[in-house]
């Protein structure tokens, strides 16, 4: 992050001071300038990951620098920084190319939080994914194998078709890294990039998230908010793990990509957008609906071409290009020479089932290196390396993070975006998550559970049944201690 700049506009010394204090305590670079002319000069000539202006300033406002830096580099996020009393020409700042906006005053966490995935979204975006090349420096698809030069070659045919495009894959395979490709690849390269992870998003937020939402639309939406899908306009919106979208979502998905237009929650207005999507699931859609908890009609709507990207498993013949690129990418990060590599280490490698699949080699090859010092990677430091960096568990899908839900919620009524009743059951998912960790923990034993936790056996036999981690039994006779229903 200290090597992220920043380029602030602001006549108000004041505020920009303030501001200016505050991002480089978290480690960015910050150049300051108070006039917009002279900071468009200086945009010019130095490299910025991120402007953040004033909206009304003497002389070149804010609108104004935004379409000027919009047409030498449409890839730099520009954040507007606006008084409450012009939120709607925020808005349509945000429509002609800005990132997002921030209404004054506003709290300093949610200038960094937006700082933040501004930034992380310039690097996705100015990063080119390149194919095959374990030397490029550059975020690379590696594969020579012939699964993966189908997908290439599948890239290759609908790039630059305005059709939507399906990723299929399990966690961890590089789902997004195809869709970077299919992006950088296609006639909207120069326009936004929107990743969106469904699973990550609370359902009670996901819609304003993707449509936006309107002020008043629920208690605590003070200001009015655009979506992703605005932000994404003529550009491109990944839509990662789809299947985890709510059913209700789903039909107002369905909707959008049939009308093309979107509206607000809370809002009456219909917007029009051109939006390119891009989806990606590692989960059997053809099966969830079946069990009707994916709507068909959408999964057409979203498959007009789809890419079946393979696991590492049934490709291990990639396996030695990867651990090339990974070794010669973090030896560049970590500044220290690139080791060799065992030729036991690399059978070791070429063995393993890999469920968290190019994520987890990634992980190993990392700490292998980090082991190594520059040396050798041994066999055995590859086995201690894959002990302490085992499939997480939301590369196996089995599970999401309490710890995302959790910072989503706080950081939606940090910006005033809560619904009521949103923590509600908070309480309910730490204990119900607690009980699944001491589960796999413990390998389902009960005794332990209880000791670990300070309570009864009949209370965890309740909170067993409760969260149905265990399949009901009759209290009345003994049985058999069955084995947990979930592993972390």
């Amino acid at each position: 992050m200290s090597q992220s700049h920043i380029l602030l506009v602001d006549d108000d010394s004041g505020l920009a001071t303030a501001v200016q204090a505050v991002l480089e305590t978290r480690g960015y670079q910050v150049t300051h300038h108070d006039d917009g002319e002279v900071a468009l000069k200086a945009a010019a000539d130095g490299e910025f990951d991120l402007v953040l202006t004033d909206y009304r300033m003497p002389g070149m406002g804010g609108m104004q620098l935004l379409e000027n830096l919009q047409e030498s580099d449409p890839k730099l996020p520009v954040i507007m920084m606006t008084a409450f009393s012009t939120t709607d020409r925020a808005i349509e700042a945000t429509k002609k190319g800005a990132y997002d906006y921030l209404i004054k005053p506003f709290e300093m966490p949610e200038l960094l939080d937006l700082a933040d995935k501004a930034i992380a979204s310039r690097k996705v975006t100015s990063k080119p994914v390149a194919i095959g090349r374990e030397d490029s420096g550059k975020d690379s698809v590696i594969g020579s194998s012939r699964p993966m030069q189908n997908v290439f070659k599948e890239i290759g045919k609908i790039a630059d078709k305005p059709i939507a495009v399906l990723i299929k894959g399990e966690t961890g395979s590089g789902k997004e890294l195809i869709a970077r490709a299919i992006f950088q690849h296609s006639d909207r390269s120069k326009a936004p990039f929107i990743a969106v992870n469904c699973a990550a998003i609370p359902d009670n937020l996901i819609e304003s998230e993707l449509f936006g939402h309107e002020r008043g639309a629920f208690t605590g939406a003070i200001t009015k908010r655009i979506g992703r899908f605005e932000q994404a306009h003529r550009g491109t919106l990944f839509l990662d793990e789809i299947g985890d979208l709510p059913w209700q979502t789903q039909v107002k998905l369905l909707r959008v990509l049939q009308e093309k237009v979107i509206s607000r929650v809370g809002g009456k207005d219909e917007i029009p957008i051109d939006v390119r999507i891009v989806s990606a699931t590692h989960r059997d859609l053809e099966q969830m609906i079946k069990d009707e908890s994916f709507r068909q009609d959408l999964f057409f709507r979203l498959n007009a071409s789809v890419i079946n990207l393979p696991p590492l498993r049934d490709r291990p013949g990639d396996i030695s290009s990867l651990v090339n690129y990974f070794l010669s990418k973090y030896s560049r990060e970590f500044q220290t020479a690139v080791p060799s590599l065992h030729k036991d280490a690399l059978a070791y490698l070429e063995k393993q089932k890999w469920p968290g699949n190019v994520r987890q080699l990634e992980n190993v090859v990392r700490r292998a290196l980090i082991d190594a010092r520059g040396f050798t990677i041994t066999e055995s430091m590859v086995e201690d390396s894959i002990a302490v960096s085992p499939a997480a568990p939301d590369e196996t899908g089995d599970q999401g993070s309490l710890a995302t839900h959790v910072k989503n919620r706080l950081f939606a009524a940090s910006k005033g975006d809560l619904p009521d009743g949103a923590f509600a059951t908070l309480a309910t998912d730490l204990e119900e998550e607690l009980y699944r960790q001491a589960v796999s923990l413990s390998h389902g034993n009960q005794s332990n559970i209880a000791k670990w936790l300070g309570v009864s056996r009949m209370t965890v036999r309740d909170k067993l049944d409760k969260y149905v981690l265990f399949p009901k039994r009759d209290r009345s006779t003994p049985h058999p201690q069955p084995s947990p229903k979930f592993v972390v």
